[in-house]
């Protein structure tokens, strides 16, 4: 199994998670503007702890985030994405789909 990630850190006051999804927690990971949020792509009372602890987090904008093409303003294909990308990084680091079923419950792939 890959490495536990480290856990929020403070950067100007801010807390910042890890994410395995991106390297950037500054900015947007879909438009590239600064961070306004930090979504758990898998969410729920469970899944928000699984997020934190694997690193299913990723930096939004207000308007990706809960704006009108916000994942919490029902925006599907954007909530499929992120989680499609955050499995394949996953996957990537050496962990099966198999584990990922277990661990989410189902596979986005």
């Amino acid at each position: 199994m890959g490495a536990m990630h480290e856990q929020p850190k403070k950067a100007g006051g801010r807390t910042v998670k890890k994410s395995i999804v991106t390297d950037n927690m500054e900015f947007c990971i879909v438009c590239g503007r600064p961070r306004e949020a930090v979504h758990h792509v898998f969410f729920g009372t469970a899944l928000r702890k699984i997020s934190d602890k694997h690193g299913f987090v990723v930096p939004l904008c207000n308007y990706h985030h809960n704006g009108a093409a916000g994942i919490h303003n029902n925006n599907q294909v954007l909530d499929q994405k992120i989680k499609q990308h955050a499995q394949r990084k996953y996957e990537a680091l050496g962990h099966s789909r198999e584990e990922f079923r277990a661990l989410i419950g189902k596979s986005y792939l």
